[in-house]
């Protein structure tokens, strides 16, 4: 489980994704055909009870053709001072309607701060979802990838990601875990308190706060995140009086 990593070296991350667009109608035809070429959506259709735009709204945050990024929270270990060497999590978020003013910073941090030498990220599926999603978004924005994320430079195994979700199969290519399973098997408070993911496009769309729930359910998925990589190394959990949300 990468043991000899020094935990100062890891970046937590998770990212939050909505559909581009608040309903089916409010895409064009071409679109709305690519989206059923995409997803298979006529044999579904076939297969489901489910209509065209409950389908597209349920289902397009998940692929970066017709999703985009709303929020990006990350966390990152400190001492608490030079004296104690008690662990803290440091937590920021960047997010925002606008997907490059969100992508821009966070960027710009990775390259001036989190070297691909010297830093590992780390997330839930990272390695399948996040990175994949924020690179592809980044092409759309016709943004620059920072190293630590322009991964068809490193072979497979050179990869700075630190996947838990990866982690917990063990080799076991069938099996999906998600965090808020692992929190609750590994006695770790859960980040699922009055949402869950299956929400976030709804209250992003619908609700006039929104967007500030959505920062602080993604904010409460990092702290999990941390926590859980805590326990696979068998060390003590973050109390909350050592969180400190930025």
């Amino acid at each position: 489980m990468l043991t000899n990593i020094n935990p100062l070296t890891i970046l937590f991350l998770d990212i939050e994704t909505v559909p581009l667009a608040g309903s089916w109608n409010d895409l064009d035809e071409e679109t709305k055909l690519l989206w059923q070429y995409r997803t298979n959506r006529f044999k579904q259709l076939q297969e489901e009870e489910m209509s065209d735009d409950e389908y597209y709204f349920k289902k397009s945050g998940v692929y970066a053709e017709f999703g985009k990024v709303i929020c990006i929270s990350i966390g990152i270990f400190r001492f608490e001072n030079k004296e104690n060497e008690t662990l803290t999590l440091r937590l920021k978020s960047f997010y925002g309607h606008n997907e490059a003013e969100i992508l821009k910073p966070f960027f710009d941090l990775l390259s001036k701060s989190f070297s691909a030498e010297h830093f590992y990220l780390c997330g839930h599926n990272i390695r399948e979802f996040d990175v994949p999603f924020l690179c592809r978004r980044a092409i759309v924005n016709s943004l620059s990838l920072p190293d630590i994320l322009n991964v068809h430079t490193f072979k497979p195994w050179e990869q700075r990601l630190i996947d838990t979700m990866q982690l917990w199969k063990f080799g076991d290519y069938k099996n999906f875990t998600s965090l808020n399973l692992l929190t609750h098997i590994l006695d770790i408070p859960s980040p699922k308190t009055e949402m869950d993911g299956s929400m976030v496009a709804d209250i992003y769309w619908n609700e006039e706060t929104g967007l500030e729930k959505i920062k602080n359910y993604c904010l409460n998925d990092v702290v999990a995140l941390a926590q859980v990589w805590l326990r696979f190394h068998k060390k003590p959990l973050i109390k909350p009086e050592h969180i400190v949300y930025g």
